[in-house]
């Protein structure tokens, strides 16, 4: 499981979005989001960069935690 510290989600479609984005390239990925530490966990075969790169499109700022 990676955990990346994610900047700007504050609701229920921030978590949809980001979850959306992950699964988009790794349908089987798990992505668990905690909206209140601002982390998401994501257990997945995509490399961090990728996880990362996919959060920036989706308009958040991403890093691993």
């Amino acid at each position: 499981m990676q955990i990346f510290s994610v900047e700007g989600m504050t609701c229920g479609h921030c978590v949809r979005a980001v979850t959306q984005a992950v699964q988009s390239k790794d349908p089987a990925a798990s992505v668990n989001v905690n909206l209140g530490a601002k982390e998401v966990g994501v257990e997945s075969r995509l490399s961090p960069e990728e996880v990362i790169g996919l959060i920036s499109e989706e308009g958040y700022s991403a890093k691993l935690a």
